[in-house]
């Protein structure tokens, strides 16, 4: 069965555009592929600097992929700082790639400038390292991603090819596909921009555990046009299509059949309003559940991090072998 390895950062609380872009489809995926989900807390120290967030964060973010539907007895999914074989193989291939190759990623390039007058820690420069290790620990056939995030798949098959080269067929070479598509979901103020927790307010944003009034009136105060048509056209009507999506998304039906049976603006926003309440209402009853009872949780954890281990440290076996290190 082919294996399937898609990570996130416990940074930020995860929100309705996670959720429909991505999560439903981790969650119909498991039953698919052989899929392996990391909680990356690790990667999360290079932008951490206060004392208990991670790990709070990093329990949450688990009961929020068991409440959506990630099966601990189907899907693996693990704390990376749980399996210590990522720091292990992290180090060795840092040693592997080269101070050049790891100047051209983009995306320390781009993090760095925006962080010119402040701290840049040397783990955001060598995350592609720790990040191939991730990959590469799980014999990993294939790693969903989006196209900022494709430069990343391809440094890890130049380190796993350099490795190989150097000590011996060791990893398997993962390749970069494009996730099945899930409901493209807009900041519901700005209707042109995908709504993301780094925008600069939450008013158009649709957190996964916001109250059904908060849900309600933000979506009331969606931002549309000036027109009275309601029609399905992102380029003309990137408001109304926006809930139109979101709409679809919730019950199934196409966007452009929803767009004919409304005539007003405002039933639809209700509508659509109405239907994120109804699709969130079991997920946030079980995230609520889980995060009174931490020794389930926590036992979950512990489950898929054992399962995460036994590959993981096959991998690293052979990797140390291969190499030549000395046995404990």
């Amino acid at each position: 069965m082919t294996r399937v390895l898609s990570c996130i950062q416990p940074t930020g609380d995860v929100h309705l555009g996670n959720y429909l872009g991505a999560l439903r489809n981790w969650v119909i995926g498991q039953h698919e592929k052989d899929a392996f989900h990391g909680i990356v807390d690790l990667h999360a120290l290079t932008i951490t600097d206060t004392p208990g967030v991670v790990g709070r964060s990093s329990l949450e973010l688990a009961a929020m992929l068991f409440a959506v539907g990630l099966d601990p007895d189907v899907a693996t999914v693990f704390v990376q700082s749980h399996v210590t074989e990522h720091s292990v193989l992290g180090w060795m291939m840092e040693c592997t790639v080269s101070f050049g190759e790891l100047s051209r990623m983009t995306q320390f390039k781009d993090k760095s400038a925006k962080r010119e007058h402040d701290f840049v820690s040397a783990g955001l420069f060598t995350y592609p390292a720790l990040q191939a290790a991730d990959i590469l620990l799980y014999d990993t056939d294939e790693v969903p991603v989006g196209e900022d995030q494709r430069q990343h798949v391809e440094i890890t098959r130049d380190i796993a090819l350099r490795f190989n080269h150097r000590f011996g067929d060791v990893f398997v070479l993962p390749k970069a596909v494009m996730p099945k598509a899930g409901a493209r979901v807009m900041d519901l103020q700005d209707p042109t921009s995908k709504m993301s927790k780094s925008s600069g307010s939450d008013a158009g944003l649709i957190n996964m555990l916001d109250e059904p009034s908060v849900i309600l009136k933000k979506f009331k105060r969606a931002v549309t046009d000036s027109d009275t048509e309601v029609l399905f056209d992102r380029e003309q009507k990137p408001g109304i299509s926006n809930l139109l999506e979101i709409l679809s998304a919730c019950t199934g039906e196409a966007p452009e059949a929803l767009a004919g049976t409304y005539t007003q603006y405002g039933p639809l926003k209700t509508d659509t309003g109405e239907a994120v309440i109804e699709l969130l209402r079991p997920i946030q009853a079980r995230y609520h559940e889980l995060m009174t009872d931490r020794g389930e949780l926590q036992s979950l954890l512990r489950k898929g991090a054992g399962k995460a281990r036994t590959v993981a440290a096959a991998t690293l076996a052979r990797a140390t072998t291969a190499v030549g290190m000395l046995p404990a």
